[in-house]
């Protein structure tokens, strides 16, 4: 299977009653069976709309379960998915309205006010639609002419379709928007679920935002992939991180190192008895990513917490995780973001040539998991190429092993806000 669209009529079908999403504010369960219908609806409902296949569909709304629904019944629906990052400004939030060619955008009602305040700027109408915490999207009323749905229905998405608009954080200029196609976004996800060992059994912890890469595909796309399940609030409270894990028995939760940080600051607050709490027996590990994560650090997390904190790296460009460090029995090295998984990586000189073992250059990789391009950007797409090899803006080594250093961190520092630790930097080619 090599599309979104594929893996949901699958499991909905093969798997109709196992739980997909747990949405703890709303005490909300959607099963398997529930993503398949609703991905359905949605495509009806764009249809009926008159929303053609490949056309742009945003969001804007806080983590949840009615997000994520709408995150991957809009690309199993065949268009194009654009998230909306809720904490970017103005003038990045409405660039990227206008930049993608948006023509409908889901709202929570939180978020309605603002969007009406983009709106303004924006020089085109754009329809926006409501989207209910409880009860989904508040569609407009249907169409009166006793047309068949299926008369309107183009044809399923294919593998090279696009179904994913992204835009990179922006912090050097106006943010690029990479295509992703099903094919990518499948491929990102597998290589989560390889470099992790993820079966259907395991529910991630879904606490990072899925308007940004991260909480988009490593605890979405990839418990869609291995057909396990995913625990998701509406945001981060590191209060409640732990409990929420017991009770709802995760086995593992993708974070980032201040998330890290502010755990273990509170740890000692916590009721449970870390490394023997049977109440945490079912959680195997975190997986860090999106900033480099200081070696004490992780030592001391798996100190403190008794399990393993996996450390990984991943970008927007390259549908998420491009390398991790193996689970165990494998080898962890601190300090390393791991080895290649899923995707071949190397270190490339300013002339684009392989550098030798060891010698610091820049990061670049080939694999099905990478962009098609930016939107509307050909020049920045030909010059993130070489050889069919994406570079990445990133310095980093290979050690012989084959383990990746990062040493001077450059696109994969931009999906969180926050204060950077200090990296020893090496001579680069």
């Amino acid at each position: 299977m090599d599309t979104v669209r594929q893996y949901i009529d699958a499991f909905g079908a093969a798997r109709a009653d196992d739980v997909w999403l747990i949405a703890p504010e709303t005490s909300a369960s959607f099963t398997y069976a529930d993503l398949r219908q609703t991905a359905h609806q949605i495509e009806d409902r764009l249809a009926e709309m008159g929303v053609a296949n490949g056309a742009k569909v945003g969001f804007l709304a806080d983590n949840g379960g009615w997000t994520a629904l709408l995150y991957l019944g809009v690309m199993a629906a065949g268009r194009v998915i654009v998230p909306l990052n809720a904490v970017a400004g103005d003038v990045q939030l409405s660039h990227v309205l206008d930049h993608s060619d948006t023509g409908i955008v889901f709202v929570s009602p939180h978020y309605r006010g603002r969007l009406a305040k983009l709106l303004e700027l924006i020089p085109r109408e754009i329809n926006v639609i409501e989207l209910d915490a409880l009860d989904g999207p508040v569609w407009p009323s249907e169409s009166q002419d006793g047309s068949s749905r299926d008369a309107h229905r183009g044809p399923q998405p294919e593998a090279d379709d696009p179904a994913l608009l992204l835009y990179t954080s922006g912090s050097t200029g106006l943010p690029k928007g990479a295509v992703l196609s099903h094919r990518a976004i499948v491929s990102g996800g597998r290589n989560v679920v390889e470099g992790h060992q993820l079966g259907s059994a395991d529910r991630a912890l879904c606490v990072l935002p899925i308007y940004h890469i991260n909480g988009a595909m490593v605890t979405v796309a990839a418990p869609l992939i291995s057909g396990g399940s995913v625990v998701m609030p509406t945001r981060f409270s590191a209060s409640t991180f732990w409990p929420l894990i017991a009770e709802y028995r995760c086995t593992w939760a993708s974070i980032v190192p201040t998330i890290i940080k502010y755990l273990l600051d509170r740890a000692e607050q916590e009721p449970f008895d870390f490394g023997r709490d049977e109440r945490l027996r079912c959680f195997r590990f975190g997986r860090s990513a999106s900033a480099p994560l200081p070696v004490a650090v992780l030592a001391q997390w798996e100190q403190v917490f008794g399990v393993p904190m996996i450390e990984t790296l991943g970008l927007t460009e390259t549908a998420g995780t491009v390398a991790t460090n193996p689970m165990p029995p494998g080898k962890c090295k601190p300090g390393s973001v791991g080895l290649a998984f899923g995707n071949q990586i190397k270190i490339i000189d300013k002339k684009g040539c392989e550098c030798p073992i060891g010698t610091t250059g820049e990061i670049a990789i080939r694999g099905d998991n990478l962009l098609d391009h930016y939107y509307k950007d050909p020049e920045a797409t030909a010059a993130a190429f070489v050889q069919g090899w994406f570079r990445t803006g990133d310095l980093g080594l290979m050690d012989d092993d084959g383990y990746l250093f990062i040493t001077d961190p450059g696109r994969s520092t931009m999906y969180f806000t926050g204060t950077m630790p200090s990296w020893k930097r090496l001579p680069s080619v």
